[in-house]
């Protein structure tokens, strides 16, 4: 049997959980109470919890099931960077089960030391006696390219018909502090080229790239953010607007809080029109795509 430890950020499970959940994403320091209100009052507006583990075990499951197809040799385990299931538990699960070997991939896309850096530092601090074949990112993978121009294509018919080649779509990434920039961090080129390969897919359609979910801080974070980009596209004239988040790949705060509230609010407010892609979860064609990935991780590591 082989592994597949599928890994996610985290999320709280209900209001009581958000401040000592944002004190492990804060490494423990110190969090003032004002932070940890307004961050439980964004939990508060989006039904009181975060739905990121049943998105990522539905994506784990979906992703076991594709490569079980031929054979069933692969068994999936999700561990969470800052929330329980932590990666530390994934990783006990599979040593109880005598899982030796695994595939491991994290549910966002696009490499930064970190982001995706800092999960694979939780899983080396286990020290867990497992051999793992890493996926260290996926923003070029044809599956998720073609799963996000599907997504742009079907949100766009909500726009009426005459007007849908002309609205811009603004693509978003989760926001990293600008000191990524000094190590040569490969995220900002990585969702570059994740744009121009969904572009190549969409042809002459209007589009922006913005950053997006800066944290509460007083160091200087990457931009321009979305908020600035549809109000420099208003004042531009335009009324219609699509947000494609590529760094993310279900719903959780950062789409249905900052997305879904801030962002719409702010559009309510300039008297736009503002939609966003239904988000990926378990579109079958990232899913393939994902499973080929792991299918050849495990191929090459001579698992198969």
């Amino acid at each position: 049997m082989i592994g597949l430890l599928v890994m996610a950020y985290g999320g709280p499970d209900k209001l009581e959980d958000v401040e000592p959940y944002l004190l492990d994403v804060r490494g423990y320091r110190p969090t003032s109470q004002e932070i940890i209100h307004e961050v439980r009052e964004r939990y508060r507006e989006i039904g009181g919890r975060s739905p990121i583990l049943e998105q990522t075990q539905a994506q784990a499951d979906a992703l076991e099931s594709v490569l079980n197809k031929s054979g069933g040799q692969f068994k999936a385990y999700i561990g969470m960077r800052h929330w329980h299931p932590f990666i530390k538990d994934a990783l006990a699960n599979m040593q109880a089960e005598g899982i030796e070997k695994a595939v491991s991939v994290v549910m966002a896309p696009h490499y930064s030391r970190m982001s995706i850096g800092a999960y694979y530092l939780r899983l080396d601090e286990v020290n867990a006696p497992i051999a793992f074949a890493r996926i260290e990112n996926w923003h070029l993978d044809a599956g998720y390219i073609n799963a996000l121009a599907g997504r742009v294509r079907e949100a766009l018919k909500r726009f009426p018909e005459e007007i849908r080649a002309d609205v811009p779509v603004i693509f978003t990434a989760h926001s990293l502090p600008e000191k990524i920039l000094e190590w040569n961090d490969p995220y900002p080129v990585q969702l570059c080229e994740t744009v121009s390969a969904v572009m190549e897919k969409l042809s002459s359609q209007p589009h922006e790239f913005a950053f997006q979910s800066a944290a509460i801080s007083t160091i200087p974070w990457l931009g321009p953010d979305a908020g600035e980009v549809i109000e420099r596209l208003v004042a531009e004239g335009k009324k219609h607007i699509l947000l494609c988040p590529i760094g993310f790949v279900c719903e959780h705060v950062e789409i249905l809080y900052d997305i879904d509230i801030v962002y719409q609010n702010l559009a309510k407010s300039l008297g736009i029109h503002l939609e966003r892609i239904e988000m990926l979860n378990t579109a079958p064609e990232m899913i393939d795509g994902l499973a080929g990935l792991i299918h050849e991780k495990a191929k090459e590591a001579g698992w198969l």
